[in-house]
């Protein structure tokens, strides 16, 4: 099975074709950026897809990360994955950002659980526990960095995801054997193809996980007032 993974949910554009059994991806790219995802989203994956032999039509499966991270950049992934798995008729899975960033570890599994954290500003992380067979051992949630270092409860743990560093730090004032593998700014994304490949449609909708309300609202009161023709 040949899959198209796409996300978009964190600091950056990035994309990937991979097949199953196959450890090294047919096609990746991905561009580190804050704000523009919209604009750049589109031509990289058409640059993908054209480079890679059978084109549009080789692909069986699309994989779209869901978050939590960033609103606009979710929903940007989300429609053009969509519209795509629409347009050629193939499943389409949703794959957690926070699974994400933990998929890797789980390929040499070790003693301790797994924290997976995301920046979600202001002294706050998203992030979720998996034992390290990967099942997960709380749900996703948004919380302050006290909270979650509790959460933890004994440890030992390992620490992945953009919010690694600032949760590892906070984590390690409670006292607990804390070991963080990495503070990568956004996931890997063969390893979110990996995931798509062994998801099941039925179980793994592409909705999205916000978890928390946006930083940003439209501006309240009285409507800005405009000059007649």
């Amino acid at each position: 099975m040949r899959i198209l993974a796409i996300d978009t949910s964190c600091g950056a554009v990035s994309a990937c074709i991979l097949d199953s059994g196959s450890q090294e991806a047919v096609a990746r790219h991905s561009e580190k950026m804050e704000r523009g995802h919209a604009e750049a989203l589109a031509p990289l994956v058409e640059r993908l897809i054209s480079g890679v032999e059978g084109g549009m039509g080789s692909l069986e499966r699309i994989a779209v990360t869901t978050g939590p991270g960033s609103f606009t950049g979710i929903r940007i992934g989300l429609a053009l994955a969509r519209a795509m798995a629409l347009a050629l008729n193939i499943p389409i899975v949703g794959v957690s950002t926070l699974v994400a960033f933990a998929g890797p570890l789980l390929v040499e599994p070790k003693p301790g659980i797994i924290a997976s954290a995301i920046d979600a500003r202001h002294g706050r992380v998203y992030f979720q526990l998996f034992e390290p067979n990967g099942r997960p051992l709380l749900a996703p949630r948004v919380d302050g960095l006290r909270q979650a270092a509790r959460a933890i409860g004994a440890g030992p743990v390992r620490v992945t995801g953009s919010g690694a560093r600032i949760l590892a730090l906070e984590a390690a004032r409670f006292g607990l054997n804390v070991d963080l593998i990495s503070s990568a700014e956004f996931p890997d994304i063969v390893a979110v193809a990996q995931i798509g490949l062994a998801a099941d449609p039925r179980n793994s909708p592409p909705r999205p996980l916000y978890l928390k309300a946006p930083d940003a609202f439209p501006a309240a009161g009285a409507p800005i007032a405009h000059a007649n023709p």
